[in-house]
């Protein structure tokens, strides 16, 4: 018997473009952990922005569960992409990145994500000051885009940037 063909089409540049502007657009995601204590996956919706190369960034508290998550295990997952207006959801793009992350220390870093930040999500001039909360630099390692029906690629680290 044969194997069945792959859903997955060759990765092209309009996937690569498509890949790229998810990820430039998105505004919030859905970041998937692994569970510190009980080692079961956990997912928590986050605010998204991104470094001035295109690297995605979050904002967290140590307060939330994904923080310490992260810094026990910081290889976790960030679905980008939010449905349109009309139609079946599942028919939009999507991005899920494989990510490694890495919490950014206060410096000249962390002052331009700040801007970066804000600019993006103004009602966070609220508490993006206060101690506990630490940008995160979300490196992709891969991704899984659906760029609708019928349109599967995996991408690699080097598809994403450019």
């Amino acid at each position: 018997m044969a194997d069945a063909p792959s859903p997955l089409r060759p990765t092209d540049d309009d996937a690569r473009a498509l890949a790229r502007a998810l990820i430039a657009g998105a505004d919030f995601g859905a970041l998937a952990v692994v569970h510190p204590d009980t080692g079961l996956p956990h997912v928590s919706r986050v605010g998204i922005a991104t470094s001035a190369d295109g690297t995605p960034v979050t904002l967290v508290s140590d307060l939330s569960l994904h923080t310490r998550a992260l810094r026990a295990a910081p290889r976790a997952c960030v679905l980008l992409g939010e449905p349109g207006p009309r139609g079946d959801p599942l028919t939009h793009p999507r991005l899920s990145l494989d990510v490694t992350a890495g919490i950014v220390a206060r410096g000249a870093e962390h002052d331009t994500l700040r801007a970066r930040w804000l600019a993006r999500h103004p009602k966070a001039t609220l508490y993006v000051d206060f101690g506990d909360f630490h940008f995160v630099r979300l490196v992709p390692t891969g991704a899984a885009l659906n760029g609708g029906f019928g349109r599967a690629y995996a991408l690699t680290a080097a598809d994403l940037t450019g």
